[in-house]
């Protein structure tokens, strides 16, 4: 592949700090968890730190475009990423990954 594009990643290596662009190419946060279980490969989503201050946001798996070294893209704007619920604890069925 060529252009300069990275080709597209795992969800399974997404790293804390990964940088979180919306739809529109705004920077949205950072990934703070990575929210699934490895050992079945299920990938449930993303808490996301807004910014200091801010609550982060939970973000569902089926709203990630795409993953690439060090960045995941989202389906969503920044304002519809504005809109999402605030990360709380995870449903006991879901394992979360430690950064």
């Amino acid at each position: 592949m060529s252009g300069g594009a990275a080709d597209p990643v795992s969800w399974l290596v997404i790293e804390h700090g990964w940088t979180v662009v919306g739809s529109d190419g705004v920077d949205v946060g950072r990934v703070a968890e990575v929210i699934g279980d490895s050992g079945k490969d299920i990938f449930n989503g993303l808490s996301v730190s807004p910014g200091l201050l801010k609550a982060n946001r939970y973000v569902p798996s089926e709203r990630v475009a795409e993953i690439t070294p060090g960045t995941v893209s989202l389906d969503l704007s920044a304002g519809d990423f504005e809109r999402l619920e605030d990360y709380g604890e995870a449903p006991p069925s879901e394992e979360i990954l430690p950064p």
